[in-house]
């Protein structure tokens, strides 16, 4: 059984991971050259409100993962080989 302080610290561990992964979509699409997410997601046929959410760090499912990567052009290797670490 896991108890109240442990449940907080494992939500609070997602969400830095979950803001960890859209700092990195955001990077790589100014990397792509794009100052504007709205502009991105409409040259790569997903909807604005859908992209805004990547980059807020709302929950992402792996699919939509899979989705921004094709988009950036980038694979899921490329895409976390940067910015999970505290290196990074």
């Amino acid at each position: 059984m896991i108890n109240s302080d442990n449940e907080k610290s494992i939500k609070k561990e997602k969400s830095l991971e979950i803001q960890l992964l859209a700092k990195r979509i955001k990077e790589l699409r100014k990397k792509a050259g794009y100052t504007s997410y709205e502009l991105f997601a409409y040259d790569n046929d997903i909807t604005r409100s859908q992209w805004g959410r990547y980059e807020r760090g709302e929950d992402i499912r792996f699919t939509s993962l899979i989705k921004a990567c094709k988009a950036l052009n980038v694979t899921l290797a490329e895409f976390f080989s940067e910015g999970f670490t505290p290196e990074n």
